[in-house]
């Protein structure tokens, strides 16, 4: 399933993937972040949608929602983001952020439609370790 998903990412634009996406490492982020990232799938088995979310105790962060293309607009990337807020409502979280890249007009556009904030008074700063 991994490749699957790692595909549908790597197909979709706006979706930016670095060595933190390797098999590993999203395994370990699972197994850290359990019943918190979903995948969309149809009637015989084919991925429509994926999400990856987690939280660190205090925040949710939501990574690489993607919806094929010829699937969206029929709300898959709604229920997936529905879903993961639930989850993080559930375990007490009560505040989740994305990062999305300055140019991905698209995904600002889809995230500000269902009711996310667009800020721009922080930056993000960050060092490869």
């Amino acid at each position: 399933m991994y490749e699957e998903v790692i595909t549908l990412w790597k197909e979709t634009e706006g979706i930016g993937l670095s060595d933190a996406d390797s098999k590993k490492s999203i395994q370990f982020h699972l197994e850290r972040n359990p019943n918190t990232s979903f995948i969309a799938k149809d009637k015989e088995g084919t991925i429509l949608g994926a999400v990856l979310c987690g939280h660190d105790g205090r925040r949710g962060y939501i990574h690489h929602l993607a919806v094929r293309q010829d699937f969206r607009r029929h709300g898959i990337g709604r229920k997936l983001v529905q879903e993961c807020l639930s989850r993080l409502q559930a375990t007490s979280i009560h505040k989740c952020h994305i990062f999305i890249f300055h140019d991905n007009i698209n995904g600002i556009n889809f995230w500000k439609s269902i009711g996310w904030t667009y800020r721009d008074d922080l930056w993000i700063i960050s060092k490869t370790i």
